[in-house]
């Protein structure tokens, strides 16, 4: 009966997991704290007063500055007033429809509400290949999963190839791996504008996240190692990334861990790295750093962990 109900039970856990996220998150979506540059100090407190905790207003000193932040991504729209009854709404659509739809919505909202009119306009517009903005989130996707393919193999291996062979077999097959991915995503096809150094940078190391961390729980937790990473990086990782529903319109909880794992850090670097010139982009690469560094030395230790035990209980 274990036999049978363990494996059942592992893979009725997944299917709920999978489909409760990712239809889940995106069953009714609120904008919370979406970040806005606002000028003039009439308009600005308007705006806190009439979107409330919707969003948080970035006070800036004229229509250039607010620009600027919308530019560098520190705010995902811009506010101004042109004139007494006319309000100027830059977005960006490299932040995600989601997002700029929602702040559109809020916009449309406060200016019928003040009997003015709103003129939109995109200041950083997705490529002409990518234009639902899914493309980072595609590629985050199937690097990580074949970073846990990589990790699965890997652990078959345990038996037939030492340690540090397997140590440069994650290595190199992440380096393959983030390399043919940023080349086909990048200059191949042209649907992620990204500098494809620094891209591949970013998807070697969250390939290494996603392997180290697939071959690390399933050498520690044995049969549930697999299903667990699963739920974790693939499942929860990708769904809250924030490139389907925009992270700034999660719920609190997955907000809070959206960019602490490794898809999630690995979206918004690819992002930074194709609208923003990188501005940002220190955050994701030191996340999935100490993805695949912390795995990797866990993974390392544990031969030593292992002959600590065996001392001691003989």
């Amino acid at each position: 009966m274990r036999a049978w109900l363990q494996p059942t039970l592992i893979a009725l856990i997944v299917v709920a997991a999978f489909i409760g996220c990712y239809i889940g998150l995106q069953r009714d979506p609120q904008p919370r704290q979406v970040p806005i540059a606002v000028t003039g100090p009439d308009l600005t407190g308007e705006i806190r007063q009439a979107l409330g905790n919707t969003v948080e207003v970035h006070v800036a000193a004229d229509a250039g500055a607010a620009r600027h932040a919308l530019e560098h991504h520190d705010v995902v729209a811009a506010l101004s007033a042109d004139s007494q009854n006319h309000l100027r709404l830059e977005t960006a659509g490299a932040a995600g429809s989601s997002t700029t739809s929602a702040v559109n919505h809020l916009v449309d909202a406060y200016a019928r509400g003040a009997g003015m009119q709103v003129t939109a306009e995109d200041m950083v517009p997705l490529t002409k290949f990518d234009a639902r903005g899914l493309a980072g989130f595609y590629m985050a996707f199937g690097v990580t999963l074949a970073g846990f393919v990589l990790g699965s193999n890997v652990l078959g291996l345990a038996g037939t190839m030492r340690l540090r062979h397997r140590f440069w077999l994650l290595i190199g097959a992440s380096v393959a791996i983030g390399t043919v991915a940023a080349v086909i995503a990048g200059p191949a096809l042209g649907a992620v504008p990204a500098p494809v150094v620094p891209l591949i940078f970013t998807l070697d190391l969250l390939t290494a996240a996603a392997a180290f961390t697939t071959t690390l729980l399933g050498t520690f937790l044995g049969p549930i190692g697999l299903p667990v990473t699963t739920l974790l990086l693939l499942t929860v990782g990708n769904a809250t990334s924030g490139a389907i529903i925009g992270a700034d319109l999660l719920p609190s909880g997955a907000r809070a861990v959206s960019a602490l794992l490794p898809p999630g850090a690995a979206v918004r670097g690819i992002a930074d790295l194709s609208y923003y010139d990188g501005t940002h982009l220190t955050a994701p690469l030191i996340t999935l750093t100490l993805w695949a560094a912390i795995a990797a030395i866990l993974l390392g230790l544990r031969p030593r962990l292992m002959q600590r035990r065996t001392t001691s209980s003989s």
